[in-house]
């Protein structure tokens, strides 16, 4: 089978690689030089365990070449971003998604499969793409196949998941379900659930939504607990010994391209319908200012302070910095003029952000840790014998515990230690 998969990122560079070490004849597409001439050299643009390996045995094959035209395939995976609007309800922007689609049809025959992995609003597949097809003068369903096949992986876990996990097949019709599995069933080992492309839009949006409304209750828990001078940390740990109670990890916020932008794609459909969703949307949203406001109230009498963040991406052990709370912490203290405001994060490559733990943390008032990365989770008290005397560790993500021997540490389990602390003993 021949494969042309349009977007090579974080999801569509993985599942290109995977056909093509699954015996596919692969063309992967996208319209970014810089991508395209690392992925010709032999070099990964992304950080996910395991991809480069898979690039290597990929390009020794000769099943897998990147280039910036699209070629005649059996099947077309497009696989591309889907940002918000700027609009009230941060409506999905489906125009790479369009562009994506208007690029395959001149290379369109008969037989021949469309599969939309991006992330997309509820009725797109109906409303937009299979319009836009049939416009081209293909009946689908017939002529050709078009289907939406969400991707459900985690970063950091990428290659395991796309063979092991569920896929959703949601084709425009059955017969456009039958082409989709016949394409996923090359290298795909967990089931092939068979549905209706809007319920396949659907689904992938709720499974999102479910874990963004689910923190944003741990992250209100928080909130209370700190009004009340109660640890939020030991509530969760209590109530989750319940059978029936799961209550999420609190944290900065939510970020990536899923969580924080795949509600709205729901809530743009239904405004009036969604009061939920949308107070969950808010609530993580505001993390980042609750966070800020704590260090601002703990250094507001030091003339000059240093704040030192560690970890700029949204999870741990990737390079991925979108939709990022750490990165919006970062610039709302950065804001502040008096503020010396420096990042360290071993997992990402931006000019404002530094490659020497030691150097970042030397003499800081404050240390922010952001990001559950494997480097801070082995941190020991010595780690911060170069930080100003008295100064604050503050852990958002509860994985440093054991630094809890230094009387000035912090989880947002004992934030409200934070307001009794105060500037004075820096």
């Amino acid at each position: 089978m021949k494969i042309t998969v349009v977007g090579l990122g974080y999801i569509g560079l993985p599942t290109a690689l995977m056909f093509a070490n699954h015996g596919q004849q692969v063309c992967g597409v996208d319209v970014n030089d810089s991508v395209i001439n690392k992925l010709t050299s032999g070099q990964i643009h992304i950080e996910e365990p395991g991809l480069q390996e898979e690039l290597d045995k990929a390009l020794r094959s000769g099943k897998f070449h990147a280039g910036k035209e699209i070629e005649p395939a059996d099947a077309f995976i497009i696989s591309v971003p889907t940002p918000n609007h700027e609009d009230a309800y941060k409506s999905c922007n489906l125009d790479y998604v369009k562009s994506a689609v208007t690029s395959v049809l001149p290379a369109l025959e008969k037989g021949n499969t469309i599969i939309i992995e991006s992330t997309i609003a509820p009725r797109s597949m109906m409303d937009h793409i299979c319009p836009m097809v049939e416009a081209s003068g293909f009946t689908v369903g017939k002529d050709v196949f078009l289907v939406h096949c969400p991707e459900r992986v985690l970063p950091g876990q990428v290659m395991h998941e796309l063979i092991y996990n569920n896929r959703i097949i949601g084709g425009i019709t059955e017969a456009c379900t039958e082409a989709g599995k016949k394409v996923y069933k090359t290298f795909v080992q967990g089931e092939l659930l068979e549905t209706t492309a809007s319920v396949a839009e659907m689904s992938k949006l709720m499974e999102n939504t479910y874990r963004d409304v689910n923190i944003a209750l741990a992250n209100e828990l928080v909130k209370v607990c700190d009004e009340l001078d109660i640890d939020a940390l030991e509530v969760i740990e209590l109530a989750n010994k319940h059978p029936r109670v799961n209550l999420h990890s609190p944290g900065p916020g939510v970020g990536g391209h899923c969580l924080a932008v795949d509600p709205y794609f729901i809530i743009e459909k239904a405004p009036e319908k969604t009061p939920l969703i949308q107070a969950a949307r808010a609530i993580n949203s505001q993390m980042p200012s609750f966070i800020v406001q704590k260090v601002e109230e703990t250094v507001q009498d030091i003339t000059n302070p240093k704040i030192a963040v560690l970890g700029l991406t949204y999870k741990g052990n990737i390079d991925d910095i979108r939709e990022s709370p750490a990165v919006e912490i970062f610039d709302q203290l950065a804001f502040h003029t008096n503020y010396q405001v420096v990042a360290f994060d071993p997992h990402v490559q931006v000019d404002f952000a530094s490659k020497d733990f030691q150097q970042t943390i030397d003499q800081a008032n404050f240390v922010l840790i952001l990001a559950d990365h494997n480097e801070f989770k082995n941190l020991t008290v010595e780690d911060f014998d170069t930080v100003a005397s008295e100064a604050i560790i503050l852990d958002t993500k509860n994985i440093a515990t054991q630094l809890a021997e230094n009387p000035n540490y912090y989880n947002l389990g004992n934030i409200s230690e934070l307001n009794k602390k105060g500037a004075h003993a820096l």
